[in-house]
């Protein structure tokens, strides 16, 4: 592990030598500066070419959210893109003028449970005047989970104000978590920012794994949640199925929380760290005791105990007898870190089990 700036410039020192008159744009090259995509991607998750650590700016509460604030380098993502006969990715390069990619979480400060389906837009100013203002993309990455992101352009070294407006949940909400998060709000930090801290955060390649299927290990950061099914699932479980990449696992909740007919909560999953994959369309068909119970749409839901999941009541689910079919039909709409840019697009119909 090392920095990016000692990296790049172990490999840089004769193109730096004819940079004469131009050093002030040398931590520019270096930094918009990335090792080459592997060349043949596995249509699944699969081991990055590098990771970058990141700096955290702060946190601070928007109404009863707390939003967190980190930045690394600048670096590319892909986004979902509408190819007529499905979903796709296409990829976001580094532009010239970007100087850091900027990263939000959203969370309940009570129960630490990540809320995944926000909206969020980011102004950073500066002595009182606009620099930059972005909606940022919902995203997820290996290392930190679901987030909010994109790259921006600063102006030089200093102090910076970022105001971060969070939309209100599309979410059902409930137990504990009901009732609120009912209006928009606004956090603001100060961001103090140089580029020479940002050059150096570690910077780590994987030589001899990037492009294998798996995954990095997710960062542990004190203070920041990351979104995860559970370890142990309540209730009765009905199974877990693989497809596209996405792990589905389903159990049967009896609780007043849910209404008076048992609840199927189904988390999507990435393979590896049992992150959360939220913003997709997935549908079940519940069969019970011999006849269909449900056949429709699960609708996204947040709870205070089993977190984020997909959800709906099924009256007569009894646990020991039921097969749940699922079929994902809208892909996660989120942009995706390298690792995860070619998973998570073509789903085939699976069955609990």
């Amino acid at each position: 592990m090392t920095s990016r700036r000692r990296f790049l410039a172990a490999g840089g020192t004769a193109a730096a030598a004819g940079l004469s008159g131009c050093l002030a744009e040398l931590g520019r090259l270096y930094t918009s500066s990335e090792p080459p995509v592997v060349s043949d991607r596995p249509d699944e998750v699969y081991v990055p070419t590098h990771t970058e650590g990141m700096r955290t700016v702060g946190t601070a509460d928007a109404g009863d959210l707390r939003v967190g604030v980190f930045y690394s380098y600048p670096h590319r993502f892909w986004v979902m893109a509408d190819e007529g006969d499905g979903f796709g990715t296409s990829r976001t390069s580094v532009e010239t003028g970007d100087d850091v990619h900027l990263m939000a979480s959203v969370w309940d400060p009570e129960t630490g449970v990540v809320v995944p389906d926000t909206g969020l837009s980011i102004e950073i100013a500066r002595d009182g005047d606009l620099v930059s203002e972005e909606v940022v993309y919902a995203m997820l990455s290996q290392r930190m989970g679901f987030h909010y992101g994109s790259n921006f352009g600063l102006d030089g070294d200093g102090t910076y104000e970022v105001t971060v407006d969070v939309g209100v949940p599309s979410l059902r909400l409930f137990g504990d978590l009901a009732g609120r998060f009912e209006s928009p709000a606004t956090a603001t930090l100060d961001f103090e920012y140089s580029s020479g801290d940002r050059d150096d955060l570690p910077y780590t390649m994987f030589d001899d794994q990037q492009g294998d299927p798996g995954a990095v290990r997710p960062m542990e950061t004190d203070g920041l949640p990351l979104g995860r099914g559970p370890e142990t699932l309540p209730g009765t479980a009905l199974g877990a199925a693989t497809t596209g990449s996405l792990r589905l696992v389903g159990t049967a909740l009896d609780a007043d929380r849910f209404g008076d007919d048992p609840y199927l909560a189904v988390f999507p999953l990435t393979p590896y760290n049992r992150l959360l994959v939220p913003r997709l369309g997935l549908t079940a068909t519940v069969a019970s005791g011999g006849s269909t119970r449900f056949d429709g749409r699960l609708e996204p839901g947040l709870d205070a105990d089993i977190g984020f999941h997909y959800g709906a009541s099924v009256p007569g689910l009894a646990g020991d007898d039921a097969t749940v079919d699922l079929a994902v039909d809208v892909p996660p709409q989120v942009a995706r870190h390298e690792g995860y840019e070619t998973a998570f697009l073509d789903f085939d119909p699976v069955r609990l089990g």
